[in-house]
């Protein structure tokens, strides 16, 4: 699959998840932490990634290993404003395919107007 088809295939994920927040009364424009994850085959790979993302300041990123195997984990504070989160998780694919992680997405808990 080609990178272009892996972002177009990531936008369209990432809108079913703004649908769901939306769903929960989310207001896009607050910033909130995000979590973007990358998966590794090694914990070094995941340690490179995780340094290349804090040398650069694109978030505070973290390699971590547990049952499922070796990931980063990316937090970032932003609003998940369409072409904002689009944007992002676009270049995280773009990471990811750069030193071959697969990227699996983001999450965030929703952000609701006070009453």
């Amino acid at each position: 699959m080609s990178v272009i088809d892996k972002i177009m295939n990531s936008a369209e994920a990432d809108i079913d998840a703004l649908h769901a927040l939306d769903r929960q009364g989310d207001r896009f424009s607050i910033a909130r932490p995000v979590d973007f994850l990358l998966r590794s085959e090694s914990q070094e790979k995941a340690a490179l990634v995780a340094g290349f993302i804090n040398d650069y300041q694109f978030g505070a990123a973290k390699a971590n290993e547990d049952e499922s195997g070796h990931s980063v984990q990316v937090i970032i504070n932003m609003p998940v404003e369409q072409n904002v989160i689009l944007s992002v998780s676009g270049f995280m694919q773009c990471i990811a395919e750069l030193y071959g992680l697969e990227y699996d997405g983001w999450g965030c808990i929703a952000q609701t107007a006070p009453n």
